[in-house]
């Protein structure tokens, strides 16, 4: 019987196991650098988590139980301020104006509550209720998010540009309330019927202070709307492609008209409380919050080109900034250094959210 010649060419029969060797290092590659997103996207409760134990063993007080409530009270500003410019930033834009409407919001509750409202050609002068003394703050937050959104869309002109301009506006507004005095003494006049206005920042609800109630419910709600609702959906879908949104039918202007509203509105209520705990109205309270709010939600993996994040994780980055700040208070440090180590945060977390972009491209480049 002849022999049949192998078809088999030298060096074949290795093939398969080159091939299988070759899969797996792009496994192993696809697996760390799995592995590395995950830890850019949790990097917010990586860095919390290695502050708290920092401190913790600096300052034997750090972890007290009055200590961590005033920790988490002081963080509900930071993160009510990030909640609404969360929702700016995830369409692509960006609310430079939410320290200064912060002071403007503070300032009109403080005059209403400490002066009054005077009409001078009816010789009187008027005191309202506190509640109602709270909506008209908010609502100047609202309209001042209004023309910022206004603005952005009818005009077409850049977000950055816009609510800068209406930073120096509101916060020179907020300076003509009072030609740049000082509200003391918010506390109210009961013969007035204006008293109760301490309660938004320093009231307890179960032994909890209201900021905090007022942090969790505004989270949940935001969290909601942004996951589950067709107007978060739309959100994110502005952020990601806002011409393909729009050809979707998406209603891009109205969306990010809205987007502003809440901005502002958040930003009034984190002036109202942070007035209410002072019982007094400063008119540069706020200023430079719109980095902090900036750097938290960035912290919290949103992308400042929009698109990407979470509610969720922009309040862990206000939660971040807030105990960095209360800790360096803590053991010491001094103001100036407390700037700096700030400024470096910020930063840091713009350079971590590209490195974060890059990996993903990179990533969608190996699985084609």
């Amino acid at each position: 019987m002849r022999n049949i010649p192998s078809t088999t060419r030298p060096g074949m029969e290795e093939q398969p196991v080159e091939h299988a060797r070759g899969r797996a290092n792009i496994l192993t590659l696809f697996q760390q650098r799995r592995f590395g997103m995950l830890l850019l996207q949790l990097r917010a409760f990586i860095a919390l988590f290695i502050i708290i134990v920092i401190f913790a063993f600096l300052s034997p007080s750090f972890l007290t139980v009055s200590d961590i409530i005033i920790n988490i009270d002081h963080a509900s500003i930071y993160a009510i301020l990030a909640i609404g410019s969360s929702f700016a930033i995830l369409t692509g834009g960006i609310d430079l104006s939410v320290g200064s409407i912060v002071g403007l919001a503070g300032m009109i509750a403080g005059g209403l509550i400490y002066q009054g409202l005077v009409l001078p050609m009816f010789g009187v002068v008027v005191y309202f209720n506190v509640w109602i003394i709270i909506l008209i703050a908010l609502l100047v937050g609202a309209l001042i998010g209004f023309i910022n959104g206004w603005i952005i869309t009818r005009f077409n002109v850049v977000p950055f540009i816009a609510t800068l301009g209406m930073l120096y506006a509101a916060r020179g507004l907020a300076l003509l309330t009072s030609n740049g005095a000082t509200f003391p003494n918010l506390s109210g006049d009961p013969t007035l019927g204006n008293t109760g206005f301490p309660f938004l920042g320093s009231g307890l609800i179960l032994g909890i202070p209201m900021p905090i109630w007022l942090m969790v419910v505004i989270g949940i709600i935001a969290a909601f709307v942004a996951k589950k609702t067709p107007f978060g959906r739309r959100v994110y879908g502005i952020g990601g492609n806002e011409r393909a949104a729009e050809l979707s039918g998406v209603r891009v202007n109205r969306v990010k008209l809205i987007v502003y509203i809440i901005s502002g509105v958040c930003a009034a209520l984190a002036g109202l409380i942070i007035a209410s705990q002072l019982q007094a109205a400063q008119p540069e309270a706020g200023d430079a919050y719109e980095l902090t709010a900036i750097a938290a939600v960035v912290l919290g993996g949103t992308s400042l080109f929009g698109g990407r994040g979470t509610i969720g994780g922009s309040i862990i980055g206000a939660f971040v900034i807030s105990v960095l700040s209360d800790g360096l208070v803590l053991i010491g440090v001094s103001a100036f250094w407390q700037m700096v180590i700030k400024g470096v945060v910020i930063v840091l977390a713009v350079v971590i959210d590209q490195v974060q972009v890059r990996i993903q491209r990179r990533a969608m480049l190996a699985k084609a």
